[in-house]
């Protein structure tokens, strides 16, 4: 599902004369169906240069990266567009929505774009919320107004919503406490359990041992230094 061959990606700090960092170089590995990997490393290493990669926020300057059947080095940007609504869903560590749209239909977006039907997707939002411990009071509320650990949840549940073959999760049991940090891990074990190519960065060391089939050292790739 992930297939990663020589990746290396290079930033230019144009307000530092221009200085040019390598933060990957050779970078190669794969992940296939139903397999979670987490990437590992001290910070700065590249973890989520790897994950801004895979989903096509970075530029591939060099190497190869495929998911599924789309070689992001090839790929329009529609086709980008299309295959994160489709195929990549993406936890990351901050919850980006408009503000004064509803947490339910927050929720139900991506699983909509992703071609479910209405009552299925609401259904299924409904469901994650509760299972993530959002109070049916607050469903009608934005979510920028809750707690970051609040806010977490309901990404957790955009991310979990649809069911896409390859998922990406940056830390998605951070800012959790230890009840809802067990109902997400049991969740991403249900994803992969259900056939998904699962990429992320947990520093948890008792979450990766939990949901993670194995680990890939990203410092065997990185040849410099840049704050991630």
């Amino acid at each position: 599902m992930f297939d990663v061959r020589n990746v290396t990606k290079t930033f230019c700090l144009h307000h530092q004369g221009g200085t040019e960092i390598t933060v990957l170089k050779d970078a190669s590995f794969q992940v296939g169906s139903g397999e979670c990997v987490a990437l590992t490393g001290p910070s700065g290493a590249g973890k989520s240069t790897i994950l801004r990669l895979l989903y096509g926020n970075y530029l591939l300057q060099d190497g190869y990266i495929r998911i599924g059947n789309t070689d992001l080095a090839k790929a329009a940007p529609r086709d980008i567009l299309s295959m994160r609504q489709s195929h990549l869903g993406y936890v990351s560590q901050f919850l980006r929505v408009l503000p004064r749209v509803s947490t339910l239909k927050v929720v139900c977006e991506p699983m909509l774009k992703a071609g479910m039907d209405a009552v299925a997707a609401e259904t299924r939002a409904k469901d994650l919320l509760h299972k993530l411990r959002i109070p049916e009071r607050l469903w009608h509320l934005s979510p920028l107004t809750f707690s970051g650990g609040e806010q977490q949840r309901v990404n957790i549940a955009r991310g979990l919503g649809p069911t896409y073959p390859a998922l990406l999760l940056d830390e998605p049991t951070a800012s959790l406490d230890a009840a809802n940090r067990e109902t997400v891990l049991e969740l991403i074990n249900v994803a992969r359990q259900d056939g998904a190519a699962i990429i992320g960065i947990f520093h948890d060391k008792a979450a990766r041992e939990q949901v993670c089939d194995r680990e890939i050292d990203v410092s065997n790739f990185g040849v410099g230094y840049v704050h991630a």
